[in-house]
């Protein structure tokens, strides 16, 4: 089980390295201006000492977090933690020492008497400084792991709101057809499990493959209704089949089409989905059916928008009334894999 207290990034540890680096540097030319020595050598010093202290850290701590800590009681954690801090500190020191042991700055006059005790005092301020870092690393999992909470009970909210809309629609179709034609009902009753089966999955996000499968299978349970008079055209290149989606997206809005499109109309409808990518993913839903009335979203398509905002920073635009057309945008599309 992940563990948001030993979780640090690459962007963390870069944070580190600027940050220790200019701090050990600015500490180490107001040193070296008060002791009347060179700015510059106090500069170098500070920049190589800021850098090995670092890289030990690096080393120490990102083992320390991944193979120790998470098999040990929690109440080890502290002292194992601040013995591996003040060792960065100690070695960075002496490392910086040894490095320019054979160099003619004057850096290496101020460690040549007691490196060891030196190294010792920084080893301890590194620990110091390795306690506050922990508690900014942590405080910060801990916000973003509750704001994917909320994403995901969110989303959860929403996708149990879609559900019952579209059993609601199928079986209605399903009522009107028991009476009429028993053979279709019983495909019917076919469908929807089939239907059902392929999106009852616990990610909030399915490859575009699926969706457009889940999307065929809709069109093919409510062509049993309709007796075939929904034409469906898809469009869309091989290599986008395993960008992430929304689960409901696409399939919600040829639902809507169907919905308010054929009311009252026996006529032949067609929908079409046109899927295509540059910098973002964009999902181009088309029908031929009534001119949208209203801009407002009713509540499957607020609902729609909400998720697409939450997990993709996506939007969901009306670009023409007449004929309604539907634009899906997913800012962050990303692949589904092969797990």
């Amino acid at each position: 089980m992940r563990n948001i207290e030993l979780e640090i990034t690459r962007n963390d540890w870069l944070s580190v390295l600027l940050i220790g680096v200019s701090f050990s540097t600015l500490l180490s030319v107001f040193g070296y201006y008060l002791l009347g020595l060179s700015a510059l050598d106090g500069a170098i010093f500070g920049v190589l000492l800021g850098f090995f202290i670092t890289t030990f850290s690096m080393i120490f701590i990102s083992s320390m977090n991944r193979y120790i800590l998470p098999f040990l009681s929690r109440e080890w954690w502290n002292g194992i933690a601040a013995f591996f801090s003040f060792l960065s500190g100690f070695l960075g020191t002496l490392s910086t020492y040894y490095a320019l042991q054979h160099n003619a700055l004057a850096t290496v006059a101020l460690f040549s008497v007691h490196p060891y005790e030196m190294a010792s005092i920084i080893g301890v301020l590194t620990y110091l400084m390795g306690a506050l870092m922990y508690r900014f690393v942590k405080t910060r999992n801990e916000k973003e792991q509750i704001d994917r909470l909320f994403v995901n009970s969110r989303v959860r909210s929403l996708e149990t709101q879609l559900n019952p809309h579209f059993l609601y629609n199928a079986l209605n179709s399903l009522a009107e057809l028991i009476h009429q034609d028993p053979d279709k009902a019983e495909a019917t009753v076919l469908k929807i499990s089939t239907f059902l089966r392929n999106t009852m999955t616990e990610t909030p996000l399915i490859s575009l493959e699926q969706e457009l499968k889940n999307v065929r299978d809709y069109i093919d349970l409510e062509n049993l209704r309709f007796s075939g008079l929904i034409d469906l055209q898809i469009r869309s290149d091989e290599s986008l089949k395993r960008w992430a989606v929304p689960k409901f997206s696409i399939q919600l809005l040829c639902e809507n089409a169907i919905k308010h499109g054929m009311r009252g109309s026996r006529s032949p409808f067609s929908l079409s989905i046109d899927c295509s990518a540059d910098e973002f993913l964009r999902i181009r839903v088309a029908n031929s059916g009534k001119p949208i009335t209203s801009p407002e979203y009713g509540i499957g398509l607020s609902n729609l928008r909400e998720r697409l905002a939450y997990l993709c920073h996506g939007e969901l635009k009306i670009v023409s009334f007449d004929p309604p057309v539907y634009l899906i945008t997913l800012k962050e599309p990303h692949e589904i894999s092969d797990r």
